[in-house]
């Protein structure tokens, strides 16, 4: 089982209050982060347009008067050419074989692909009952979008079609309340204050690959794993130490930048983020190395954490 769970239901189940796991799912780009991060109120999940931003499953704790609704944002589904993506696949396969109920995204600019077709089937073995959000459905016209809806009203395979636009909000809350009513009742698994299982590393290391992925082009950000060697809370800064790792020389002069240039933008934009999530001053150093074909290598991904021991 790859989907978290706590250490057990935390006091009784109230009447009437639902509780449960929804697996956001679609092929790469689509928006699944930034719904995630829209439903919560608050970046969990870091964002970028490059493909497989999104590495493992992320999880974020909804906490409401009624219910406690705990989204996994998951992969895009995709043709896996190394260990890493192999491990990736697995993560998707478990979140729609295991979740309480999907929410499958497509992009309404562009229909229903070939890609997406392959999302559907696997939804459809599973059984799970599953919502289809058409997202970025603002800059879509009329004309276009209402023959899309009836096609994949055709699917018969979505309780609810619902058009939205996870970078304004728009209809958000209409998708939320449609997940509510499939949730089972049940208790909370986690207090209401917790928003994630990231522990605050795993969560730095992101907000770093982030900024790496944004600035860098080609081979570079796919190609790039962030590691926290140090992180030490001082008296009025955060110090932290970070290795960026990548797969081959060129690729790490492309991060270094000429006279480290692009590092420096890089951190700088890091740091950014980092004190936004701290909330105090960070002191931000990251060192580049070369770990060959790393996504190929076993023992690597169990280092980083994506492979259990």
């Amino acid at each position: 089982m790859i989907l978290p769970l706590g250490a057990g239901p935390i006091g009784p189940v109230a009447p009437g209050f639902k509780s449960g796991y929804v697996g956001i799912v679609g092929r790469p780009n689509v928006g699944k982060s930034t719904l995630l991060n829209r439903l919560l109120g608050e970046k969990i999940a870091i964002v970028t347009p490059k493909p497989q931003t999104t590495r493992g499953r992320i999880l974020g704790v909804l906490n409401l008067p009624n219910a406690q609704v705990l989204f996994l944002d998951s992969p895009g589904l995709h043709q896996p050419q190394h260990a890493l993506g192999r491990y990736m696949l697995e993560v998707v396969k478990a979140v729609m074989s295991e979740a309480d109920v999907l929410v499958a995204m497509i992009d309404a600019r562009a229909g229903i692909t070939a890609d997406d077709e392959r999302v559907f089937t696997r939804i459809r073995q599973t059984g799970r009952p599953a919502l289809l959000v058409l997202n970025k459905a603002d800059t879509v016209r009329k004309p276009k979008l209402l023959p899309l809806l009836e096609r994949c009203a055709r699917l018969n395979l979505f309780r609810e079609l619902i058009p939205v636009s996870a970078l304004l909000g728009d209809q958000v809350d209409v998708l939320l309340a449609s997940i509510l009513t499939l949730l089972p009742e049940g208790p909370r698994w986690y207090e209401e204050d917790q928003r994630t299982d990231q522990t605050l590393e795993q969560r730095i290391s992101e907000l770093i690959r982030e900024q790496i992925m944004l600035a860098t082009f080609e081979e570079v950000p796919g190609a790039v794993a962030v590691q926290i060697d140090t992180l030490e809370s001082r008296e009025r800064v955060t110090a932290i130490q970070a290795t960026a790792m990548v797969e081959r020389q060129g690729q790490k002069a492309i991060l270094i930048g000429k006279g480290g240039s692009m590092m420096k933008k890089i951190g700088t934009e890091a740091r950014a983020e980092l004190e936004h999530l701290l909330g105090r001053k960070v002191h931000l150093e990251i060192w580049v190395k070369v770990v060959e074909d790393w996504r190929s290598d076993e023992r690597r991904l169990r280092e980083l954490g994506f492979l259990s021991e």
